[in-house]
């Protein structure tokens, strides 16, 4: 049996993994929505450009649409510290795959210079670590932050 005709009798038994680009994918940020959400616009092969929302890997950032003033607060901070990274150079793309709320894609984010975004941001207090898990909550039990 080949290989091809053994992955096609497994396709029908096997749920397949969702499709991954591992890149290095180039893209331009056309605008940075919060700390842990960009609108890029993306070269996905030669002459082949998208327009897409990544969300960024491994990190929970604040909500710009925050239920008290702290996560409003920073919310904003996340955001602009992530324009001040990535400035007007283009962005890498890695690990690119689909997010589980559709019309967007979850990918890691390199900076012009190499930085890891999702990282920096931690690092900066600005976002938390995620990977999947339940988030928590920005504000107190009180709704005022």
């Amino acid at each position: 049996m080949s290989l091809a005709t053994l992955c096609i009798s497994l396709a029908g038994t096997v749920q397949a993994a969702p499709p991954a680009l591992p890149g290095p994918i180039p893209a331009e940020v056309l605008e940075i929505l919060d700390g842990d959400t960009l609108l890029v616009r993306a070269t996905i092969w030669l002459g082949q450009v998208v327009e897409t929302h990544v969300r960024v890997e491994g990190l929970d950032a604040p909500e710009m649409r925050a239920r008290c003033p702290r996560e409003r607060e920073l919310a904003e901070s996340a955001r602009d510290h992530a324009r001040r990274l990535i400035g007007a150079a283009p962005v890498r793309l890695l690990d690119v795959q689909p997010d589980k709320y559709g019309g967007r894609v979850r990918a890691r984010v390199l900076t012009g210079g190499g930085a890891d975004l999702s990282a920096a941001l931690i690092e900066a207090g600005l976002a938390r670590p995620y990977h999947g898990e339940r988030r928590q909550p920005w504000c107190d039990g009180t709704g005022m932050g």
